[in-house]
């Protein structure tokens, strides 16, 4: 009877780790969106950088934003890690970069549908 029971705590342990697991990636899947350029739209050039410690926007941690026409909007559909380390010397949190970028204002904040950092030269 203990070997049977012993049995069914590492079936259950095991089926466990698989649902932790495929919970992990797909919550991870969720999180990469694929931004693509649309030759039809136009593309704006703007600044980018992190909203709260470059453009001193509301809010908690490091979230990455665009300023268009003078107006800071935070950015959905796009990461501030996905672009290098926030927090290094050129990174978001350090300093004020351009992009290339397409999508929409929607309830004050960008919704990127494209986004590409421009190089410095």
């Amino acid at each position: 009877m203990e070997d049977r029971y012993l049995i069914f705590i590492s079936s259950m342990k095991k089926m466990i780790a698989v649902i932790m697991i495929l919970v992990s990636t797909n919550l991870m899947a969720q999180d990469s969106t694929v931004l693509k350029l649309d030759p039809a739209k136009k593309i704006l050039l703007v600044e980018a950088s992190c909203g709260q410690c470059q453009f001193k926007m509301a809010g908690k941690g490091c979230t990455l934003a665009v300023r268009i026409k003078g107006k800071s909007y935070f950015v959905d559909k796009a990461n501030i890690d996905a672009f290098g380390d926030a927090h290094g010397d050129d990174g978001f949190c350090n300093a004020i970069s351009k992009a290339k970028v397409q999508g929409e204002i929607v309830n004050n904040k960008f919704v990127a549908t494209y986004f590409e950092l421009v190089k410095n030269k």
